[in-house]
Formats: C-alpha cells, sequence, structure tokens
C-alpha cells in the first residue's frame, strides 16, 4: 500500500510512463539509481519503490551524501566501535544497519569521498559492512536506492566517481524529468500541494485562476517540485479565500512570473482582436495568428475566451454591480 506522501503525481506521458515502470523496479532486488535535476521528486520516488517493495515493512532509511562532512560519513554509514577515534564513547551501528531488512536511500551519491565509496562497494557486494575501528564484518540484509543531480558518467570519466560502483549502482536506471518538460502536471500537483495545505491549516484556498495558471505553465520552474511547493507555502502566510490570483501572490513570486503576465495579457488581447477582426470565425483567426486550429483551441480554452454579445456583457455587468439595464 502507497500513502498520500509517497504517490507519483501527475498526468504527464513521463509520469504514466514512470508509475507504470515502478511496481517492477520495487518487485526486484537491483539496486536503484534515480538521476534528476534537484527538486524533482528523487526520494519521493524512493519512498515509493520501498513501499510497493517486499520490503515495505522494514526501515527506510534516508541519508543525504552532501550534508555530512568527509570526516564523519564513513562513520554515519559503517558505524563504528567504541574508542575508534576522538569522541567515540559509545559504539554506534550505523545507517546501514539501521536499515537491515529494508531500503537504504542514499541521496547525492556524487558527492560521496572516494575511501567511501570503496568501502560502500564492498558493503553492497559481499552484503556485510565493518565498523569504523571494528574488528568484524556484520551480515547485511538491505536494498541500496542511490539519487543523484550530477552526470555520474561525467564524474567517472574525470576520475571522481569509481566505476566500479558506478555499474554497481546503475542497474535498474530511473529517469526523473523537470517540471518545465512536463508542465502539464503543474496544475495537477499544485492542487494537491493546496489540498495538503488547507486540510493543515484549516483554510479554503481554492485553484489559481486562468491568468495566473497562464503564467504558471509558462514559468521554466528551474527548482522544479521544490519551487512549486514553496509558492504553494508561500501563498498560506495570508491566504487567499476562493481563487488564487495574480494579486495574491507574495511579492518575490510575483516579479518572477510578472513577464509572464505580460506575455499572456497580450496573446490574449491579439487572440480576442483577431476572433473580432473576422467574425469569430476561428480558421480565418488561426490563419491570421499563424497558429494552427488546433493551437487556437487550445488557447481558447487556456485564457477562457467565449465569444461576447451585448447581451453577455450587460449580464456581467449586473452581476458585478447589481445594476439592472432595462433589456
Amino acid at each position: 500500500m502507497i500513502a498520500d506522501q509517497q504517490r507519483i503525481l501527475g498526468v504527464s506521458p513521463a509520469i504514466d510512463r514512470l508509475r507504470a515502470y515502478l511496481p517492477k523496479v520495487a518487485r526486484s532486488p537491483a539496486t536503484v539509481l534515480i538521476t534528476g535535476e534537484t527538486g524533482t521528486g528523487k526520494e519521493r520516488v524512493a519512498q515509493a519503490i520501498h513501499a510497493l517493495s517486499p520490503r515495505a515493512r522494514g526501515p527506510f532509511v534516508g541519508l543525504n551524501c552532501a550534508a555530512l562532512p568527509d570526516a564523519l560519513i564513513e562513520s554515519e554509514l559503517f558505524g563504528h566501535a567504541r574508542g575508534a577515534f576522538t569522541g567515540a564513547h559509545a559504539a554506534q551501528s550505523g545507517q546501514m544497519r539501521a536499515a537491515d531488512r529494508g531500503t537504504l536511500f542514499l541521496d547525492e551519491i556524487g558527492e560521496l569521498p572516494p575511501c567511501a565509496q570503496a568501502k560502500l562497494l564492498r558493503a553492497i557486494e559481499c552484503r556485510e559492512v565493518r565498523p569504523v575501528g571494528g574488528c568484524s564484518a556484520v551480515p547485511l540484509d538491505i536494498r541500496i536506492v542511490a539519487a543523484t543531480n550530477q552526470t555520474l558518467e561525467t564524474m567517472v570519466a574525470s576520475g571522481r566517481f569509481r566505476s566500479d560502483l558506478y555499474y554497481r549502482l546503475n542497474v535498474a536506471r530511473l529517469e526523473l524529468p523537470p517540471l518545465r518538460e512536463r508542465v502539464e502536471d503543474v496544475p495537477v500537483l499544485l492542487d494537491a500541494l493546496v489540498a495538503e495545505l488547507n486540510d493543515r491549516e484549516g483554510q479554503r484556498v481554492g485553484a489559481p485562476d486562468p491568468e495566473l495558471l497562464a503564467c504558471l505553465l509558462a514559468h521554466r520552474w528551474p527548482g522544479n517540485v521544490r519551487e512549486l511547493r514553496n509558492l504553494a507555502e508561500a501563498l498560506f502566510i495570508d491566504p487567499p479565500r476562493g481563487a488564487i490570483r495574480f494579486e495574491n501572490l507574495p511579492p518575490a513570486f510575483a516579479r518572477l512570473l510578472e513577464p509572464h503576465r505580460r506575455v499572456a495579457c497580450n496573446e490574449r488581447e491579439r487572440l480576442i482582436a483577431a476572433l473580432n477582426r473576422t467574425q469569430w470565425n476561428k480558421a480565418e483567426a488561426a490563419r491570421a495568428l499563424n497558429w494552427s486550429r488546433m493551437t487556437l483551441y487550445r488557447k481558447l480554452a487556456q485564457y477562457k475566451v467565449e465569444r461576447v454579445t451585448a447581451r453577455s456583457v450587460a449580464v456581467s455587468h449586473q452581476r458585478q454591480t447589481g445594476v439592472t439595464h432595462p433589456a
């Protein structure tokens, strides 16, 4: 059973393929290498693999290799004996033994120092670990899932990463696409994040309005899903009630998305002008804009453009002002 926080959300073909492949990877005992830019959700994928695997009842232990100084990473991974070094007043089992009968997730594996790389390779191949300063090896039953935002092939070529460890890790490989390559997932992810924060904060924030959604879809998302989460959490500092509008954005995000807002507004205006010039003949309007008809229909839906008549203008004005005009 996969928990909500481990679900892989999205409607893009890339995410559909990932969801279809995950159970097969999970059932296999193979070592997994997850690659992708920072913020693409590598840890969530690792958790999903664990949850779908025969090891789901065992522990899931995560270790960020970039967050520990070189002097401590071997002790953190393999444990140490009492008195192994200054300050080692008691023996520690280490994260590999903590993950026994479960999954060990090694994030930022490219940051692992060379000496630790050699010991990790031995531990994976021999299924045992020798604590720092210890006299005997301890048997292990773990699965390794590693992740990196670096190109390990380049690191191997330059001698910064052991080729034998690379080939040992690169058995089942999952490459996570950046959010800019699957922008159709942005509304789905944002809806899920807003729903989660509504539950946590007791609020009733809605979905983005068409103008803001167009800006979100045009943004490049260099921070990927993590950046989108930051936006959602920033919205809840002063949460709007109902639809999220551009004016509800915190200043930092408003400045970031303002260029997309200007482009979207100009495009919407050009679309409406072309439709008016052609008396709403969509084929002629598409030719005037150098768009395909499919693109025109997509833009009509994206910008929520409908044919405006005098009657609809009067009804809209009445709703906004409460003033009734004579028929």
